[in-house]
């Protein structure tokens, strides 16, 4: 839980519906939370790097293993950075299935339906961390106890425009940013200048007032989030939520997938960056 405290690319593009499966061996210091991210992110891949091939590259590093005839791969630069396209919209939930091998190894299979594009332009790679309790970077951090406070950290090679997103465990997607006092619905990004959100003493002087701040709190002993950072060098709105004044503007997960799909869509140009983070009460 979070409490409070365009234009159109006329590249083509290739867009692709995919079924994509995943047998995953848990390591014994894996939580069940993180092993079916893992399967369902190399599911992704795997069905990119079969659609679209991958690049090769020095720094990528692939991990092969079969146990009792099961094969597992691990691609450890899940980015997606080692492959040739991208996972733009996830069509159904996905299905996961969790047993024992014979060796008493714990597996999770899972299935999933999306679409996918190739990756015809090089994409912006700017640099975005959360931070918790400080807004040096070096308070970058994925864990987050109740009370902590909230920041994110922000820099692009390029000009343009960015929102941040937080989707709970309850699967509703609280706009983070633009802040609830822009009643544009857009936030404009300067190249190459560092920013830190949700900090009045880091804004500039004339967004002081605008900014919201942010502390996390958790209902159950440990809760899941992401943190999606949407950049593009084009224009591109908000979606249409609930909230302001005070409350958290949200929309169900749901309906926050299909805007972002479709924005996707439309521009080739956007990036978009998913960093998972845990609240821990």
């Amino acid at each position: 839980m979070l409490v409070l405290a365009i234009s159109l690319s006329a590249h083509a593009q290739d867009v692709r519906t995919v079924n994509a499966e995943y047998t995953y061996v848990v390591p014994e210091n894996v939580s069940m939370a993180d092993a079916k991210k893992k399967a369902l992110d190399n599911a992704k891949i795997r069905a990119i790097a079969d659609a679209y091939g991958t690049v090769v590259s020095q720094t990528n590093t692939v991990r092969m293993a079969n146990r009792n005839g099961q094969e597992s791969v691990d691609f450890l630069s899940i980015g997606g950075s080692d492959v040739k396209g991208e996972w733009i919209e996830t069509i159904d939930e996905p299905e996961y299935h969790v047993e024992i091998d014979p060796s008493g190894q714990m597996v999770v299979r899972v299935k999933v339906r999306g679409r996918i594009r190739e990756l015809t332009t090089k994409s912006v790679e700017f640099q975005a961390k959360v931070l918790r309790n400080g807004t040096d970077d070096r308070f970058e951090s994925d864990k987050f106890s109740n009370d902590d406070s909230f920041y994110v950290s922000f820099i692009s090679p390029v000009s343009g425009y960015l929102a941040i997103y937080l989707v709970d465990v309850g699967n509703d997607a609280v706009c983070l940013l633009p802040y609830q006092k822009q009643q544009d619905g857009i936030y404009t990004i300067k190249a190459n200048q560092r920013y830190v959100f949700f900090s009045a003493q880091d804004a500039p002087a004339v967004e002081e007032p605008l900014v919201d701040l942010y502390y996390m709190t958790a209902l159950y002993p440990v809760e899941q989030n992401h943190v999606y950072v949407i950049f593009s060098p084009h224009p591109f709105v908000k979606a249409t939520d609930n909230g302001g004044n005070g409350q958290l503007r949200q929309l169900k997960g749901d309906d926050f997938q299909k805007w972002l799909a479709k924005c996707r869509k439309r521009d080739v140009d956007m990036t978009v960056k998913i960093i998972p983070i845990s609240v821990w009460k």
